[in-house]
């Protein structure tokens, strides 16, 4: 039996522009002629500078040896809390922040003073049965089946809130310098202007290999990989608000995925049943629905928003640290 704690942290989260600037004597919106809908601008902040920093989570195993060398083991962990958050703005000198979706999306700060901030936050859990056998006193093979549930929510909003109406915005042509609340309003709780959920599912089997890589005494290093083919059910939920109007759409599908597992870890015996282990893991994943890939499969109008598809074309990985005690009997 093992009980142990993870730290890992994830890195790959896509190639999404979420904001760029525009400069702030670009009209806010005009009949025809540039404006803040149609001015590329220059990126400020992509998904990609969103990796995470590490999160804690157990592993909880349980393995069966036969004196022939046959064996089974299961192994279940997660990784709950993955976060990271920036913001753009307020800009100096004043320019707008422009976030951009297909068809009709488009969102700029309400008030100069605003920052257009993008959370991502992800979780993890892993769940794996293993046939096991030793084809020498260093070496096993391994042989299952696993699932893996992956969830990613890419979330947009302004902060702080407005501070009344943005009436400034029925004033053709507007810039950035007309974008300031009347004195004496009331703050007005905007909801977030996007969010982007995606959950990922998959089944599948998996083949893999543990060695002892060195031993001296109490002392030993395992090395362990595993690598798995799996069908990945992935679904996107998106929330897009449009006149603080939240306008909802959702999609699934069905895709192939690929799994890739590898660590090394040493390990101390205490005594004859219980040893101690620290080690590193690295877990890549491929054939995702991320979050931010969902951007460009969500079209709008000014009175609806439509999710075309599930972009399953991502890539992540996640790795760490892991630290725990093994029991023998």
């Amino acid at each position: 039996m093992s009980v142990e704690a993870l730290a890992f942290g994830r890195s790959g989260t896509g190639n999404q522009s979420l904001v760029s600037l525009v400069p702030g004597d670009v009209p806010w919106w005009t009949p025809a002629g540039p404006n803040t809908t149609n001015v590329p601008g220059v990126e400020a902040l992509n998904s990609h500078q969103l990796s995470q920093r590490l999160a804690g989570g157990p592993r909880l195993g349980v393995s069966y040896r036969d004196p022939s060398g046959y064996g089974v083991e299961l192994s279940y962990f997660n990784v709950l809390g993955l976060k990271a958050s920036k913001g753009i703005g307020p800009e100096a000198p004043a320019q707008w922040l422009v976030m951009k979706a297909p068809g009709t999306f488009w969102q700029t700060q309400d008030y100069a003073y605003q920052s257009m901030g993008w959370q991502d936050e992800s979780r993890l859990h892993s769940l794996e049965a293993n046939a096991r056998f030793d084809v020498s006193p260093r070496v096993t093979l391994l042989a299952g089946v696993r699932w893996l549930q992956f969830s990613d929510r890419l979330q947009g909003t302004l902060d702080p809130p407005d501070l009344g109406q943005p009436l400034w915005k029925f004033n053709v042509p507007s810039r950035l310098a007309d974008a300031v609340p009347l004195p004496g309003s009331p703050v007005v709780l905007n909801p977030p202007f996007w969010t982007s959920s995606t959950t990922n599912n998959l089944y599948g089997v998996q083949v893999g290999a543990r060695a002892t890589v060195w031993e001296l005494d109490r002392f030993s290093l395992e090395a362990i990989a595993k690598v798995g083919l799996f069908e990945n059910h992935a679904t996107h939920t998106a929330l897009v608000s449009m006149q603080k109007q939240i306008y909802p759409a959702q999609a699934a599908t069905d895709a192939v995925a690929f799994v890739g597992q590898g660590g090394i870890a040493a390990r101390y015996r205490l005594n004859e049943r219980v040893a101690f282990k620290l080690g590193y893991e690295a877990l890549w994943l491929g054939g995702l629905a991320l979050a931010p890939a969902q951007i460009q499969d969500t079209a709008t109008t000014p009175s609806s928003v439509t999710a075309t598809g599930v972009n399953c074309r991502s890539t992540t990985l996640l790795q760490g640290v892991t630290v725990g005690m093994e029991y023998a009997f």
